[in-house]
C-alpha cells in the first residue's frame, strides 16, 4: 500500500453516533467495514483514529480519506480525483 490512502467512496458516510461510545474510524480506505476500522491497515503506515461523541447525534464522517478534520468530512473528496473502473 502507497503512502496515499485509497479512497473508500468519493462522498461521506452519514452515520448514527451513539454518545458515549468510542469508534474506530479507518483512514487506510481499506476496510470492508467502512467508514469504520476492521484491521485492514496492519502491515501499513495507517492507524485508525479513536474518537466519539458526548451526546448521541449524526455525523458524515469522511469517506475519501483525505479530510483535514478526521474522522468528519470536510468537504475534500470534491477537490480528488478519482479513478474510474
Amino acid at each position: 500500500m502507497s503512502d496515499a490512502p485509497h479512497i473508500a467512496q468519493p462522498a461521506p458516510y452519514k452515520v448514527e453516533l451513539e454518545g458515549e461510545k468510542s469508534y474506530f474510524w479507518c483512514a487506510c480506505g481499506q476496510s470492508k467495514n467502512q467508514p469504520y476500522c476492521d484491521g485492514s491497515h496492519k502491515g501499513t503506515s495507517f492507524t485508525p483514529l479513536k474518537f466519539g461523541v458526548e451526546a448521541a447525534k449524526t455525523a458524515f464522517l469522511c469517506g475519501c480519506k483525505h479530510t483535514a478534520n478526521a474522522p468528519y468530512c470536510d468537504g475534500s473528496h470534491k477537490a480528488l480525483v478519482v479513478p474510474q473502473g
